[in-house]
């Protein structure tokens, strides 16, 4: 993984970590348990890193939740708090079917 991700995963770990807005509509609309896509981050795969995000840099991860289901996951790195944001979360068919 590269430092972004580095980070937001150690943030994560120590829960030092936030949900926006956004994510919360996200979640709640896909009934989706915020918990889960923390720990599932643990074994996430990285996808992208854009260290050039605006406001903040952020890094994409395909993972699954603990039914199984695959999705993808956007954390934002928020540097002057030292914590991590999630962004918003996707499904998809399968893992490893986007790009």
């Amino acid at each position: 993984m590269g430092d972004l991700a580095n980070q937001i995963l150690q943030a994560v770990r120590e829960e030092r970590y936030v949900f926006g807005d956004h994510a919360d509509e996200r979640l709640s609309e896909r009934l989706i348990m915020g918990w889960q896509v923390a720990a599932g981050l643990e074994h996430a795969r990285l996808r992208l890193e854009r260290d050039d995000g605006v406001p903040y840099p952020v890094a994409e991860f395909e993972q699954e939740l603990a039914d199984g289901t695959p999705i993808k996951a956007v954390w934002a790195w928020i540097p002057e708090r030292q914590i991590a944001k999630l962004v918003t979360v996707y499904f998809f068919p399968r893992a490893g079917t986007w790009n």
